[in-house]
């Protein structure tokens, strides 16, 4: 049985309601919970780049990406959880895990499947909530999200 069901939530995947990249995140996390997340990718089928401007490097530890120093550009870290589905992890801060989809990859309920798919993965292998607000929105508007006590991703109060 999928997590969320299409009719329901479509809303959300609007990307002229939402802006087309929603932010997507992991709060309250440490530089163990991003090692986390690169294992994960590392260990999946997904495919992934790991960036650094111009150059397409080896996955480092998080350590070594947290503590760059400041003023320089932000790493990414592209990975394809499905065929025509990218999500953009950029290491921004320590504490908080920062990524972005683009809804026009994410119509239908066999792409939204997918997506709470790779939510739950995530969620699961860190032990902590992962959110998507509308494009530039404040953390405190996520409109979805795993649940990590419900062990799925569902829709947050008022979404």
């Amino acid at each position: 049985m999928s997590d969320l069901v299409w009719a329901d939530v479509k809303r959300f995947f609007d990307p002229e309601l939402m802006g087309a990249l929603p932010d997507l995140r992991v709060p309250e996390v440490s530089v163990a919970g991003w090692q986390a997340l690169l294992d994960l990718v590392v260990e999946s089928d997904w495919p992934f780049q790991y960036i650094e401007g111009e150059a397409t490097l080896p996955v480092p530890r998080a350590k070594d990406v947290l503590s760059r120093p400041y003023g320089t550009a932000y790493p990414q870290l592209r990975v394809w959880p499905a065929a025509d589905m990218l999500a953009i992890f950029r290491f921004t801060a320590a504490d908080e895990i920062d990524f972005d989809v683009d809804l026009r990859q994410l119509q239908g309920q066999e792409r939204l499947d997918l997506f709470c798919r790779f939510l739950a993965a995530i969620g699961r292998r860190l032990g902590r909530p992962v959110l998507m607000n509308p494009e530039g929105g404040s953390g405190s508007c996520a409109v979805l999200g795993f649940d990590v006590e419900a062990e799925r991703v569902a829709l947050r109060r008022g979404g």
